[in-house]
């Protein structure tokens, strides 16, 4: 059985400090928020009342990181600051809170552009979020990301634009396409060679299928 690509689900979202062009982040009654480090400000700015603030506060200017250090004063189970020496991310770190939470569906926003590594880092905290089993998912405008492994998926027939495969790991195993411009079946993916690329919607339901590995989706529109 395959799933669609957006099945509903409570949803942590947790908002970074990279680029964000979005004006807004639809919350429903059982959402969490998250503001990673930076991503406070975005919040902010968003009128999002976050839930929980975690981070080293590196990417915070004066002002607004004494807005957290007061917060913290004031509702400390709302805060956590972080040393600048630690193994996680912010990101990860606030991923790591939201399974704390009991969540299983990650939204992550924030999470592209500026210093490159931060992005790669990331894509790092979506293999991180389905090894565990859960779902996640870095959104912006026009840009969907998501990792799959050993399972099917399905996009809906209203999808547009283009959708790219890389593998995560060395090789990806029966990669099959389906309903797309153009079709894979049961093919081997590596990671040393774009076969993936580009591909388009063509208002048929799409069906990717990965027996074997780790593939990252890329949505773009």
């Amino acid at each position: 059985m395959g799933k669609d690509i957006l099945d509903e689900h409570q949803t942590c979202f947790i908002v970074g400090a990279g680029d964000m062009t979005l004006t807004e982040i639809e919350r429903k009654e059982g959402d969490m928020c998250i503001a990673a480090d930076g991503g406070y400000l975005y919040c902010r700015m968003l009128g999002l009342e976050p839930d929980f603030v975690i981070g080293d506060m590196d990417s915070l200017d004066e002002s607004v990181r004494e807005d957290v250090e007061k917060l913290s004063e004031e509702a400390p189970e709302k805060v956590r600051i972080l040393s600048p020496e630690k193994d996680d991310t912010d990101m990860l770190a606030a991923v790591k809170a939201g399974f704390a939470a009991g969540y299983r569906r990650f939204c992550l926003y924030g999470a592209l552009g500026g210093r490159v590594e931060h992005t790669i880092a990331n894509i790092q905290c979506l293999s991180y979020i389905r090894n565990c089993g859960a779902k996640g998912y870095i959104m912006d405008g026009s840009v969907l990301m998501t990792v799959i492994k050993d399972e099917t998926v399905r996009f809906q027939k209203s999808m547009e634009g283009f959708m790219s495969l890389f593998s995560l790991g060395e090789r990806a195993e029966g990669v099959t396409i389906q309903g797309m411009k153009y079709l894979l079946d049961g093919a081997v993916v590596t990671n040393d060679f774009p076969i993936g690329i580009s591909n388009e919607f063509i208002g048929e339901q799409g069906v990717v299928t990965v027996e074997k590995g780790m593939l990252l989706v890329i949505i773009t529109w």
